[in-house]
Parts: C-alpha cells; sequence; structure tokens
C-alpha cells in the first residue's frame, strides 16, 4: 500500500543512493508530458526537501521548457535487485544553467563533464513510496560510456552549436532557455 511523507527519511535515501536508475516527468500547461529515464552519477540529494539532478546534452531539453512554464516536477526510482519497492518525489523545481549565479556551486556536487547542460533544483513536497511487486528483477551490468564519448568527441563549440540547433526548442515549440537570446 502507498505510503506518503513530507520528506525523505534516511531509508528513503539510502534507497535512492542504491539506485542506478531514476525518471523524471514533467508537463506544461498542455502538450506532451515528458519522462526521461536517467543513469549515471546524476543525483544529489542536499536535504530530506531537496534534491538536485545534472543533465547533460542529449537529443531533447524537454524538462527545462517544461519548467519555463511550469515549475512541478516528479522523480521516481524502483528497485530492480532487491526488495520490491517504488520511491516518488513531487514538487516544485527550476533549471540552471551555466551562465547562472549558483551554477557553479550546484554543478560542483558533481564530477566535471563537457556536456553538463543544466542542473535541476527540486524542491520536495511529497514522498510517496508504493509496493512494486510488479517490477521485475533485472541486473545492472554496467553504466554507458556513449554519451561520453559523443561529448568528449564534440568538444565545447560542437556543443554549443548541438545546443542552437537542437535544443532550443520543446517537441512541442516551447522555448528550453538553453542559450540567452
Amino acid at each position: 500500500m502507498a505510503k506518503q511523507f513530507t520528506s525523505l527519511d534516511a531509508k528513503h535515501q539510502e534507497f535512492i543512493a542504491e539506485q542506478h536508475l531514476f525518471f523524471v516527468a514533467t508537463a506544461d500547461e498542455g502538450g506532451r508530458i515528458n519522462l526521461s529515464p536517467k543513469g549515471g552519477d546524476a543525483l544529489r540529494v542536499l536535504s530530506p526537501t531537496r534534491l538536485v539532478w545534472r543533465n547533460l546534452t542529449g537529443s531533447g531539453n524537454e524538462t527545462a521548457g517544461h519548467l519555463a512554464r511550469v515549475n512541478r516536477m516528479t522523480a521516481m526510482w524502483c528497485s530492480f535487485e532487491k526488495r520490491p519497492l517504488i520511491l516518488r518525489a513531487y514538487g516544485q523545481a527550476r533549471t540552471v544553467h551555466p551562465r547562472d549565479e549558483d551554477w557553479d556551486e550546484l554543478d560542483g556536487h558533481f564530477p566535471p563533464h563537457i556536456g553538463a547542460r543544466q542542473v535541476y533544483d527540486m524542491s520536495i513536497e511529497m514522498v510517496q513510496t508504493s509496493c512494486g511487486y510488479q517490477v521485475p528483477f533485472m541486473a545492472f551490468e554496467r553504466d554507458r560510456d556513449t554519451l561520453d564519448k559523443w561529448a568528449d568527441d564534440r568538444g565545447p563549440h560542437g556543443i554549443s552549436a548541438y545546443w542552437d540547433e537542437r535544443n532550443r526548442e520543446t517537441i512541442d515549440g516551447l522555448p528550453t532557455g538553453i542559450l540567452p537570446e
């Protein structure tokens, strides 16, 4: 049965730290809902009511476009390896770009990466756990290095050009704020 909490307790934080994958969902007032899987060393719990996750350059930029209009986000983790559990954090989030004043502080929680595009700073309003009984068992093999190699091959100028070409708008045409106007 689902249980609700006002913040992440120590057991929730331990569970999050054990997961190799999490999911993030956002939506604006209309248009498409975005649900993205995230892996690698991309998330930090800063307090029981605050988490940050770093977004690397990718094919879409839906989260930034959605948060510019409606600053709500859901993050979700589920256990594939141990006891069944699904954990969701609901809250409001803001997008921090490399040009923003607090970029260095927030991005500093993560190892350097040439493809770092945004950090999302989420204030948690509610946490919910549920059973996860139907989530299958799957074993973690390793993180992929494909995105790292892609970013290294492009270099800083190539990544900036990619942002300009592919990351300025969401699939629904919303501006993402990836580059200053």
